[in-house]
């Protein structure tokens, strides 16, 4: 977007609200879990190399790529039709949701990260359709067609990052 327009699609407290909302009650959820399948001495063993190498540089780099691709996506299809707070306010929706839906899709399924995620989502929609608290993040709530854009690229990027680790080691194995 910045290349595009020479402004960052997202102004500082949209990205503000982007850490609030995918960091504060998933991350929590997620720190505050026991680890499934696997034991605390197993994890002890093993030493963060194992834990946090290359596995982890993959998820990441996999979970940023399929975010930006789809907030690019998102902002470019509501770019040349609204307003620019419009199309930043979908760009601001679709990276949230595509983190959250990221997040929760590799949660197996844990209740309480799911119930952190829809929260936070839920948060979200309440401070973008919400006139006046909306104008305070600079965004504007938003339409329809809007929301459902921001939906479905949300939703890709998040099956996107489940499914491309698998193809791109060509077996059905997670990490």
């Amino acid at each position: 977007g910045s290349l595009a327009t020479g402004r960052s699609p997202l102004n500082a407290r949209q990205l503000l609200l982007v850490n609030l909302l995918t960091d504060a009650a998933p991350a929590l959820a997620i720190a505050a879990r026991p680890p499934r399948g696997v034991s605390a001495d197993q994890l002890l063993s093993e030493g963060p190399d194992t834990s946090l190498a290359s596995a982890l540089d993959r998820a990441i780099a996999v979970r940023a790529a399929a975010t930006t691709a789809a907030t690019a996506t998102a902002w470019l299809l509501t770019g040349p039709w609204v307003t620019p707070t419009r199309a930043s306010t979908t760009a601001l929706v679709t990276t949230v949701g595509a983190q959250l839906g990221q997040t929760i899709m590799t949660s197996s399924r844990d209740p309480i990260v799911l119930v952190a995620g829809v929260g936070s989502a839920a948060v979200l929609l309440g401070v973008v359709q919400t006139p006046g608290l909306s104008q305070l993040f600079g965004c504007t709530p938003l339409d329809p067609l809007a929301l459902a854009i921001a939906g479905g690229s949300a939703s890709t990027a998040s099956v996107a990052a489940q499914v491309l680790p698998r193809v791109m080691r060509g077996d059905g194995t997670r990490d």
